[in-house]
Protein backbone atom coordinates (compact mmCIF):
# COMPACT_ATOMS: atom_id res chain seq x y z
CA UNK A 1 0.00 0.00 0.00
CA UNK A 2 1.05 3.85 -0.64
CA UNK A 3 0.98 6.84 1.12
CA UNK A 4 -2.25 8.42 2.19
CA UNK A 5 -2.47 12.06 2.96
CA UNK A 6 -4.83 14.06 4.33
CA UNK A 7 -5.80 17.29 2.31
CA UNK A 8 -8.38 18.21 5.10
CA UNK A 9 -6.18 19.60 7.71
CA UNK A 10 -7.94 17.04 10.21
CA UNK A 11 -4.15 16.20 11.53
CA UNK A 12 -2.15 19.02 12.73
CA UNK A 13 -0.81 18.05 16.29
CA UNK A 14 0.48 14.40 18.43
CA UNK A 15 -2.83 14.08 19.92
CA UNK A 16 -4.49 14.59 16.23
CA UNK A 17 -2.08 11.58 15.05
CA UNK A 18 -2.66 9.03 18.25
CA UNK A 19 -6.48 9.83 17.19
CA UNK A 20 -6.17 8.92 13.92
CA UNK A 21 -3.90 6.24 14.56
CA UNK A 22 -6.38 4.95 16.79
CA UNK A 23 -9.30 5.23 14.49
CA UNK A 24 -7.86 3.47 11.75
CA UNK A 25 -6.89 0.14 13.99
CA UNK A 26 -10.37 0.08 14.90
CA UNK A 27 -12.92 -1.65 12.94
CA UNK A 28 -16.24 -4.33 13.32
CA UNK A 29 -17.75 -6.09 10.84
CA UNK A 30 -20.23 -8.71 10.86
CA UNK A 31 -18.13 -11.75 13.08
CA UNK A 32 -14.91 -9.55 14.27
CA UNK A 33 -14.00 -6.74 15.83
CA UNK A 34 -10.46 -4.79 15.67
CA UNK A 35 -9.54 -2.39 18.68
CA UNK A 36 -6.69 -0.39 19.57
CA UNK A 37 -4.26 -1.58 22.63
CA UNK A 38 -1.11 0.32 22.56
CA UNK A 39 0.09 3.39 20.23
CA UNK A 40 3.74 4.63 20.45
CA UNK A 41 5.64 6.96 18.51
CA UNK A 42 9.11 7.03 17.89
CA UNK A 43 10.47 9.66 15.92
CA UNK A 44 7.87 9.80 12.79
CA UNK A 45 6.58 6.10 13.10
CA UNK A 46 4.16 4.92 14.89
CA UNK A 47 3.80 1.30 16.12
CA UNK A 48 0.81 0.03 17.26
CA UNK A 49 -0.73 -3.14 19.00
CA UNK A 50 -4.36 -4.03 17.93
CA UNK A 51 -6.31 -6.83 19.22
CA UNK A 52 -8.86 -9.21 17.24
CA UNK A 53 -11.71 -10.49 19.08
CA UNK A 54 -14.86 -12.05 18.06
CA UNK A 55 -18.27 -11.24 18.82
CA UNK A 56 -20.32 -14.37 19.65
CA UNK A 57 -17.10 -14.90 22.46
CA UNK A 58 -15.61 -17.66 20.29
CA UNK A 59 -11.86 -18.07 20.09
CA UNK A 60 -10.36 -16.53 16.87
CA UNK A 61 -8.53 -19.15 14.84
CA UNK A 62 -5.74 -17.27 12.58
CA UNK A 63 -3.06 -18.41 10.39
CA UNK A 64 -0.40 -16.20 11.65
CA UNK A 65 -0.97 -15.97 15.30
CA UNK A 66 -1.25 -18.19 18.78
CA UNK A 67 -4.63 -17.37 19.93
CA UNK A 68 -4.45 -15.92 23.59
CA UNK A 69 -6.30 -17.45 26.68
CA UNK A 70 -9.33 -14.63 26.30
CA UNK A 71 -9.76 -16.11 22.67
CA UNK A 72 -8.52 -13.57 21.05
CA UNK A 73 -4.90 -12.07 19.05
CA UNK A 74 -3.01 -9.25 19.40
CA UNK A 75 -1.04 -8.04 16.39
CA UNK A 76 1.63 -5.63 15.57
CA UNK A 77 1.42 -2.97 12.99
CA UNK A 78 3.99 -0.02 11.87
CA UNK A 79 2.76 3.69 10.25
CA UNK A 80 5.02 5.44 8.66
CA UNK A 81 4.29 9.25 8.74
CA UNK A 82 5.24 12.30 7.23
CA UNK A 83 4.05 15.97 6.70
CA UNK A 84 3.82 17.50 3.05
CA UNK A 85 2.86 20.79 2.46
CA UNK A 86 1.14 20.88 5.82
CA UNK A 87 -0.88 17.80 4.77
CA UNK A 88 -0.27 14.52 7.08
CA UNK A 89 0.31 11.28 5.36
CA UNK A 90 0.82 7.41 6.54
CA UNK A 91 2.00 4.09 5.23
CA UNK A 92 0.65 1.28 7.14
CA UNK A 93 2.06 -2.43 7.65
CA UNK A 94 1.29 -5.44 9.41
CA UNK A 95 3.93 -6.64 11.47
CA UNK A 96 4.11 -9.94 9.26
CA UNK A 97 5.32 -7.81 5.93
CA UNK A 98 8.48 -7.81 7.37
CA UNK A 99 8.61 -3.48 8.13
CA UNK A 100 12.10 -2.02 7.83
CA UNK A 101 11.46 0.11 11.18
CA UNK A 102 11.71 -1.78 13.96
CA UNK A 103 12.19 0.62 17.05
CA UNK A 104 8.66 -0.60 18.42
CA UNK A 105 9.23 -0.39 22.42
CA UNK A 106 9.11 -3.56 24.21
CA UNK A 107 6.50 -3.06 25.98
CA UNK A 108 4.26 -2.89 23.35
CA UNK A 109 6.21 -5.85 21.80
CA UNK A 110 5.24 -7.85 25.09
CA UNK A 111 1.35 -7.30 24.18
CA UNK A 112 1.58 -9.10 21.02
CA UNK A 113 0.55 -12.59 20.72
CA UNK A 114 2.75 -15.58 20.10
CA UNK A 115 3.31 -16.30 16.62
CA UNK A 116 2.71 -20.01 15.23
CA UNK A 117 6.22 -19.96 12.25
CA UNK A 118 9.27 -19.20 14.02
CA UNK A 119 10.72 -18.30 10.93
CA UNK A 120 8.43 -15.50 10.29
CA UNK A 121 9.03 -11.87 8.88
CA UNK A 122 7.32 -10.89 11.80
CA UNK A 123 9.70 -12.40 14.22
CA UNK A 124 12.16 -11.48 12.68
CA UNK A 125 11.23 -7.80 13.04
CA UNK A 126 10.07 -8.49 17.03
CA UNK A 127 13.75 -9.57 17.34
CA UNK A 128 14.92 -6.44 15.49
CA UNK A 129 13.08 -4.37 17.86
CA UNK A 130 14.12 -6.06 20.76
CA UNK A 131 18.18 -5.62 19.41
CA UNK A 132 17.32 -1.98 19.07
CA UNK A 133 15.87 -1.74 23.11
CA UNK A 134 18.96 -3.60 23.52
CA UNK A 135 21.50 -1.10 22.75
CA UNK A 136 23.09 0.74 26.01
CA UNK A 137 22.15 4.29 26.61
CA UNK A 138 25.63 5.78 28.03
CA UNK A 139 26.20 8.00 31.02
CA UNK A 140 28.47 11.04 30.99
CA UNK A 141 32.06 10.11 31.10
CA UNK A 142 31.61 6.12 30.22
CA UNK A 143 34.35 4.53 28.10
CA UNK A 144 32.99 2.46 25.24
CA UNK A 145 34.23 0.05 23.03
CA UNK A 146 32.15 -0.25 19.51
CA UNK A 147 31.82 -3.61 18.59
CA UNK A 148 33.39 -2.62 14.75
CA UNK A 149 35.60 0.66 13.99
CA UNK A 150 33.80 3.40 12.94
CA UNK A 151 35.06 5.42 9.67
CA UNK A 152 34.54 8.75 9.90
CA UNK A 153 34.50 11.50 7.19
CA UNK A 154 38.38 11.78 6.96
CA UNK A 155 39.07 8.14 6.49
CA UNK A 156 40.26 7.70 9.82
CA UNK A 157 38.62 4.88 12.28
CA UNK A 158 37.57 4.69 15.62
CA UNK A 159 36.48 2.35 18.13
CA UNK A 160 37.22 3.54 21.93
CA UNK A 161 35.51 6.32 22.90
CA UNK A 162 34.05 8.28 25.63
CA UNK A 163 30.62 9.80 25.69
CA UNK A 164 30.49 13.24 26.61
CA UNK A 165 28.69 16.44 25.29
CA UNK A 166 28.84 19.65 23.76
CA UNK A 167 26.65 22.59 23.75
CA UNK A 168 25.11 24.13 20.85
CA UNK A 169 23.20 27.34 22.28
CA UNK A 170 21.33 26.58 25.20
CA UNK A 171 21.27 22.58 23.91
CA UNK A 172 23.31 20.02 25.41
CA UNK A 173 23.95 17.31 22.71
CA UNK A 174 25.76 14.16 23.13
CA UNK A 175 28.99 13.20 21.46
CA UNK A 176 31.94 10.76 22.05
CA UNK A 177 35.43 11.94 22.95
CA UNK A 178 37.83 9.56 20.68
CA UNK A 179 40.27 7.75 22.85
CA UNK A 180 43.57 7.93 20.21
CA UNK A 181 42.79 11.62 19.16
CA UNK A 182 41.12 12.89 21.84
CA UNK A 183 38.47 14.62 18.93
CA UNK A 184 34.75 14.44 19.29
CA UNK A 185 32.36 12.81 17.00
CA UNK A 186 28.82 12.22 16.85
CA UNK A 187 27.52 8.54 16.52
CA UNK A 188 24.19 7.30 16.11
CA UNK A 189 22.49 4.93 18.35
CA UNK A 190 23.01 1.93 15.55
CA UNK A 191 26.84 2.24 15.97
CA UNK A 192 26.74 1.63 19.65
CA UNK A 193 25.00 -2.16 18.47
CA UNK A 194 27.28 -4.85 20.47
CA UNK A 195 29.27 -2.02 22.47
CA UNK A 196 31.53 -2.91 25.34
CA UNK A 197 31.20 -0.90 28.15
CA UNK A 198 34.91 -0.60 29.74
CA UNK A 199 34.66 1.92 32.65
CA UNK A 200 31.58 3.21 34.21
CA UNK A 201 31.70 7.18 35.00
CA UNK A 202 29.53 6.01 37.97
CA UNK A 203 32.39 3.77 39.23
CA UNK A 204 35.39 6.12 38.72
CA UNK A 205 33.13 8.97 40.61
CA UNK A 206 32.40 7.00 43.58
CA UNK A 207 35.05 4.06 45.20
CA UNK A 208 32.23 2.80 47.01
CA UNK A 209 30.00 2.64 44.37
CA UNK A 210 32.53 1.57 42.26
CA UNK A 211 33.12 -1.71 44.80
CA UNK A 212 29.18 -2.34 45.35
CA UNK A 213 29.01 -2.87 40.59
CA UNK A 214 32.23 -4.61 41.33
CA UNK A 215 30.49 -7.29 43.77
CA UNK A 216 27.31 -7.39 41.13
CA UNK A 217 29.42 -8.57 38.27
Amino acid sequence: MGWLFYTDGRVQTYADEKAEIARLCTSQGDTRKTELVKACKVGSTWYAAARVTNLDGTAVEDATYVTDVDGSITFGAVFLTRYDDGCWGYKDMEESAGPNESRAPLALIALLSDLKDPDSYAQDWRQRCRDWASIPDYEEGDKIRLAAPVTLTDGSTCQIVTATHYRRGRQKRRCYRIEETGGLVRLSKASLAGSELLSSAKGAASPVLAEYLAGRN
